[in-house]
């Protein structure tokens, strides 16, 4: 077990999908287990608001009420990145999410260290010197923190915290 609890925001795009959902827990088990806190912006999302957007009978009244909710699910999440010590960054994809990119590029911005996940053995890289989009790998390791590239690696590091 950790020496002390860190206090983790799980940055990535693993909840928009039923299966991506499964790696989100796992991964946040993982960080569990070790003794660490994890803050799962997926799970702040008002759920019973984005399943009553989906019935409103228009468009419009759609975009209306995603807009505002967007707008609140943003600042909720930098409220989260804020309040955490440090983020774990999925990085996996045929590109780095641009969502995960903004709250990476967020976290370094305010001090925080970021951890990279990249698990996807396929490349996505701006060039053979780095692993993913160089700004990106960047502002990871101008945090203090790296990219490792398999759960048995990022165990390790979760531990070492």
């Amino acid at each position: 077990m950790a020496a002390t609890t860190t206090r983790i925001y799980l940055a990535g795009p693993l909840g928009f999908s039923e299966l991506g959902r499964l790696g989100q827990a796992s991964l946040a088990a993982l960080a569990r287990q070790i003794g660490h806190e994890i803050v799962d912006p997926f799970a702040l999302a008002p759920h019973d608001e984005i399943e009553r957007i989906a019935r409103l009978p228009s468009l419009d009244a759609q975009r209306a009420s995603w807009r505002d909710l967007n707008r609140r699910i943003g600042a909720t999440n930098t409220r989260a990145i804020d309040d955490c010590d440090l983020v774990l960054a999925v990085l996996d994809g045929a590109d780095v999410d641009s969502g995960t990119a903004a709250e990476i590029g967020y976290a370094f911005a305010r001090g925080k260290k970021v951890i990279g996940y990249r698990g996807d053995f396929r490349l996505a890289a701006d060039n053979v010197g780095s692993t993913v989009n160089l700004q990106v790998e960047y502002f990871i390791l101008a945090s203090g923190g790296e990219i490792v590239d398999s759960l048995e690696a990022l165990r390790a590091r979760l531990v070492a915290l």
